[in-house]
């Protein structure tokens, strides 16, 4: 097995979770699923490496100034006790071979309503977030459903919690992240615990995406800042269509094409990154 392809992927699904605040577990579990892992591999394999790229993401947006801490505390102790409800569900499927179909449907279902709700958010102008302005329930509920995806789907939850308090809540995009971030980084450090306890995975693996992720986080984050809010809530929307369409297609048996489709949105992303970057830098002369 040629160990260097999941480094250069760590650097790349982590370059997007530290852009995209999703926590990079949402991108590389169909990716596992795509190439062959099984799902239970496959979650347990993208918590280990979200708990690693969330780490390096918070310290990049920590110096951002882009997290609000009681905020992030409130969903993220939600969120612990929602993978403690869900695990037992993923074991359950994996028991009775329904977890092939029933997690990617899972899946298809919470990305086509996402991509939904973040395609139309590109109409509006976000608020800049407040700390202490909102709902507690309301925050309770988004770490609630972001804790119960993660630890059923392999994700940090990120790509729930990020559209959600984007949507609902009113947080600016660029706030929305880091504090997902800092919440996803406690749901899935214990949601990898309650797995790996029973699963075996190869660690070798996931220590070169965590690697690779280290390198990636960093600069995602600071891509942040050459972006518009309007920019950012669109190109996630198209990342969940992207997702969305690989989801499906492993479904169908149709791997290569799922693969092809994820490859095809992560090199739009970087070239869109780089003439930011080009045109930041030429302006600055």
């Amino acid at each position: 097995m040629d160990y260097a392809i999941f480094f250069l992927l760590g650097i790349l699904i982590s370059v997007l979770s530290g852009f995209f605040g999703v926590g990079g577990g949402f991108i590389l579990t169909p990716i596992l699923l795509l190439i062959g892992f099984s799902p239970l591999e496959a979650i347990t394999t993208s918590l280990f490496f979200t708990v690693g790229t969330s780490l390096s993401g918070i310290v990049a947006h920590i110096r951002l100034k882009n997290i609000l801490w009681k905020e992030g505390l409130i969903m993220g102790a939600s969120g612990i006790a929602a993978t403690q409800i869900a695990r037992p569900m993923v074991y359950y499927l994996e028991e009775r071979g329904w977890d092939e179909i029933i997690i990617p449907s899972l899946y298809i279902v919470f990305l086509a309503y996402f991509a939904f709700k973040m395609i139309r958010q590109v109409k509006k102008e976000a608020e800049p977030a407040v700390a202490g302005s909102f709902s507690v329930p309301k925050l309770l509920a988004v770490g609630f459903i972001g804790g119960f995806a993660s630890a059923s789907l392999g994700v940090g939850g990120g790509f729930i919690i990020v559209p959600l308090i984007i949507t609902i809540l009113g947080f600016n995009p660029k706030k929305a992240v880091g504090t997902s971030l800092f919440a996803v980084l406690m749901i899935v450090s214990v949601g990898f615990v309650s797995y790996a306890i029973e699963t075996q995975i190869d660690y070798f693996i996931g220590l070169m995406l965590i690697a690779g992720g280290l390198i990636g986080s960093q600069f995602g984050a600071r891509l942040t800042n050459f972006f518009e809010n309007r920019e950012m809530n669109a190109m996630l929307g198209l990342l969940y269509l992207a997702t969305l369409a690989g989801a499906v297609l492993k479904l169908f048996s149709l791997n290569t094409a799922g693969l092809i489709i994820m490859a095809l949105f992560i090199l739009y992303f970087l070239q869109r990154s780089f003439v930011k970057i080009t045109k930041e830098k030429l302006g600055g002369n």
